[in-house]
This record gives C-alpha cells, sequence and structure tokens, in this order.
C-alpha cells in the first residue's frame, strides 16, 4: 500500500513528455498534473484522524486504497488534459488519508518495542518506492505508454486490497467528538494553498503573483486554523500534542531534516542529466544505491535503538548526512558514475539512521487514544518537509546560475545547492543532540502486551466484530 502511494507520487514525471506529446500540449502546461497531487493530499489530511476515529483503521485504510486504484485506472484512461487532472485530483485526495490510517494501524497494533522490529521491514518499500519510480517509470513509457505509469498500479494494488479484507483484523469505530467542519476548511486550505505556492515557487517565481497571494493567504489561513484547533474542546486536529516535547522534537526534526535528504535525491538526478549530460537510465542507476544503504542502516538501528536511544542514532545520522553532502558539493563535470554511486551508499546509510528512530520515538509517549491524531500530525510535517525541499534546491539552483545561462545551470551551482543543504543538515544534527528520548528508550526496552482486539491478523486470534 505504501509502496504505491510513494512510487504514484514519484514516477508520474517521467510520463510528463510522453503525455505531453499525446495531447498535443507543452510540458509546462502539465504543471497541473504535477502539483494537483500534493495539494489535494495536503487538503484530505486533516480530516483523516476523525475518520479513522469514527469507522475505524481498516475500513478506511482499505476504502481509501479502492479509491486510489480506481483514481489510477481513470488516470490511465483519461482522454484529455482535464480528465487526467480530475483523476489526479482524486488519487492525492486518497493518498492524504491513507497514509495516516496505515500509520495509525499499524502504530496502534504494536508496542513501541515491536515498533522497532516491525520499522526494519516496514523501511524497506518506504525506501525501494522512491528509488525504483523512475526506472520504473522509464520502462513502462519506453516499452508501453505513459497509461501504465497509472495502471501498475493495479495488479499491486488489487492483491494489497484483498489481502487487507481478508487479513486485517476489523473492527467498528467509536463514536468520536462532533465533526469539525470549521477546522476542516480551514486546515484544508491553509495547506492546499501553502502547498500550492511552496510547489509552484521554484517554477513560477518567487515574486510572482499566484505564488505570493498563495503563500501570504496560506500563512493567514495557517494561523487562523492554529487559533481555531487551539481554541475549540474537540478539534480536528489536535496540536496540543506538540506540548509533548519530544513528539514535537521529533516532528521539527522531520520537518527540517528531510529537506537536505530528500533535497539530495531531487539535486542527483538533476546534477547527473543536466551538469554531466547523462541518460535517464544513467541516471535511474546511479541513486539507486541510496536505497540499500538505508536498508543496511536501518537494520543496525533497529537493533542499537532500546540500548543507546534515538537521539544518538538520529544525531550520527544527520552529521553523517552533512559529512556525504559535503562529498558531493565536490562532484563536478568529471566525477565518475561509480564514485557518486558510492556517495549515494553513503547518503543511504547516513539517512537510515533518522527515518525509523524519529517515528517511532515521535509516538513512544503519545497515548494511545490519541495515536491517529499523533500519525495524522506527523504525515503533515513529512509531506509539508517533502514539498520543502524541491523548492530549496530549484531555488538554490536559479541564485547561482547567472542569467545568461539559466536554461543550464552550471557546475558551481549544484556545488553550491549541496553546501546549502549541508549547512541545514548540520543544523539538524546540533539540534538531534539535545533531543529527550529517555521515556523512548524506556518504551522500546518494555514489553507491553498487545490486546488480542488490535491485533493485525486474524491468525493471531483477533476479532473481527
Amino acid at each position: 500500500m505504501t509502496f504505491i502511494a510513494i512510487v504514484d507520487g514519484a514516477i508520474t514525471t517521467v510520463a510528463l513528455p510522453s503525455i505531453a506529446r499525446q495531447f498535443r500540449l507543452t510540458t509546462a502546461a502539465l504543471d497541473g498534473v504535477v502539483v494537483v497531487y500534493p495539494v489535494c493530499l495536503a487538503m484530505a489530511i486533516p480530516a483523516s484522524a476523525w475518520l479513522v476515529e469514527r469507522f475505524g483503521a481498516k475500513r478506511v485504510l482499505l476504502t481509501a486504497l479502492t479509491a486510489f486504484l480506481g483514481s489510477s485506472l481513470l488516470c490511465g484512461a483519461a482522454a484529455d488534459l482535464s480528465q487526467l487532472v480530475a483523476a489526479r485530483a482524486v488519487q492525492g485526495l486518497s493518498a492524504g488519508v491513507l497514509f495516516p490510517a496505515s500509520a495509525a494501524l499499524l502504530y496502534s497494533t504494536f508496542s513501541s518495542a515491536e515498533q522497532v522490529r516491525i520499522a526494519r521491514y516496514m523501511i524497506v518499500p518506504q525506501q525501494m518506492a522512491p528509488a525504483a519510480a523512475p526506472v520504473l517509470g522509464g520502462l513502462l513509457v519506453d516499452h508501453l505508454s505513459w497509461r501504465w505509469v497509472f495502471y501498475v498500479n493495479l495488479p499491486v494494488g488489487l492483491p494489497a486490497v484483498l489481502f487487507g479484507a481478508l487479513c486485517l483484523a476489523g473492527h467498528r469505530g467509536h463514536r468520536p467528538p462532533r465533526f469539525d467542519l470549521p477546522g476542516l476548511l480551514l486546515s484544508a486550505a491553509a495547506l492546499g494553498t501553502t502547498m500550492f505556492g511552496v510547489c509552484e515557487g521554484p517554477n513560477r517565481g518567487w515574486s510572482s503573483t499566484a505564488v505570493v497571494t498563495a503563500l501570504v493567504s496560506g500563512a493567514v489561513l495557517l494561523v487562523a486554523a492554529a487559533a481555531h484547533q487551539l481554541r475549540t474542546r474537540t478539534p480536528l486536529l489536535k496540536l496540543r500534542l506538540f506540548a509533548n516535547r519530544l513528539f514535537r522534537d521529533t516532528n521539527l526534526i522531520n520537518l527540517v531534516g528531510l529537506v537536505p535528504i530528500l533535497g539530495a535525491m531531487f539535486l542527483g538526478p538533476l546534477f547527473l542529466q543536466e551538469a554531466q549530460g547523462r541518460t535517464a537510465l544513467e541516471s535511474g542507476t546511479s541513486t539507486f544505491p541510496e536505497a540499500f544503504g538505508v536498508l543496511l542502516t536501518v537494520q543496525v538501528a533497529g537493533i542499537l535503538y532500546a540500548r543507546v536511544g534515538p537521539r544518538v542514532i538520529v544525531g550520527c545520522g544527520l552529521t553523517g548526512v552533512t559529512l556525504v553532502l559535503l562529498l558531493f558539493a565536490t562532484c563536478d563535470e568529471h566525477t565518475g558514475l561509480w564514485t557518486f554511486r558510492a556517495y549515494m551508499f553513503l547518503l543511504g546509510i547516513a539517512m537510515g539512521g533518522v527515518f525509523m528512530p524519529t517515528t517511532v520515538a515521535s509516538l513512544a509517549t503519545v497515548d494511545r487514544r490519541d495515536l491517529a491524531q499523533a500519525s495524522t500530525l506527523n504525515t503533515v510535517v513529512r509531506q509539508t518537509g517533502g514539498a520543502l525541499a524541491p523548492a530549496m534546491v530549484t531555488t538554490a539552483l536559479v541564485l547561482n546560475t547567472p542569467a545568461s545561462a539559466a536554461a543550464h545551470p552550471p557546475v558551481s551551482a549544484y556545488q553550491h545547492a549541496y553546501l546549502v543543504l549541508a549547512a541545514l543538515a548540520a543544523v539538524t544534527a546540533v539540534f538531534a543532540f539535545t533531543m529527550p528520548d529517555g521515556p523512548a528508550r524506556a518504551a522500546a526496552g518494555g514489553t507491553t502486551t498487545v490486546s488480542r482486539r488490535s491485533v493485525p491478523l486474524r491468525s493471531r486470534g483477533a476479532r473481527t466484530r
């Protein structure tokens, strides 16, 4: 489930030139196909916690996944641009519910000690998906059609729906507090508008009317939404959870720390193809080693988590990210592919010490009744960090590119961009070493027993009604 949703967010870009040719449009005219997905995803996230509490995580998860697959089919069958954008909007709305619902189901079922072990396996689809997306997209477009970029979700997703329906334990949701409609409208408008401004800033220019209007409006709406959520007795987003220092610190690390990490993943293919003139296939196979580095480190981090705590692991991971980004800043047009691949592998090793520990630690001291809310807030933070990464990279490239060479940034522009990302990673690393992790270590070392109702697989004796 996680794999196909992440792949779909990244794979579409590969198909844009082919879509443009079939619809007889320019690639720039397809901007809405890319932007509408994160915008609608951000707008749907605020409602996900209430839906999980009302209808149960299993029902919401399978409904969202079914809607995602249905909209994928509509994307592939789109006859024109308007139909494609509309179907992508439904995809984004479905993914906005899918991510928090799956996280809520996972973390409400298992104790912290079990979550550490499970995260060592969950990281596989989370890391393989963005690494595989460019390669998979190129193969599908070259050998079949751009429509298969969307159709490919079906053979993967339909078995997942069937497995979930048969094997996941389902229990009815309880009656949650009154639905906060003003909170939904304010939060959805704020997140959607801000996401639009951040995504479009590098393309239209940060001083363009549309971007400035979106960012200013988004900021005003965010303040209004936060004020409403803090004032109401039954908020849609429980912002008071940020009063928990461990939850607040880990989310701040995710927000800021994801920018240099995902920024490097975004910058790598651009450097290889634009600065070195490599092919898309060479680019894809050169960024892929990152995934193997992550998978290796996560296994080690899972073993050490309860012994040394997330603070040391995350701090060392971000320090490693800083050092590898400084290595990337030395790359030029003569840097060999295998050297670049080695750097990507090292980046993955460092990244593996960030993702799993911050996620598990963020929920370690959260009341189990608030896990759906906490998972929703985690998703908001991660999606925001993911949107900021390409925006910062593109802006850094533009600022270091002479006006006469705007279409092709020089190698020095890429080197400066890597240095900016390294500086941000270094600041985040220093902050990570101040994170309180005593409760997280204690929770991970415990042997909390999970109630039979919450066990996800029927083979473990779960009740289904």
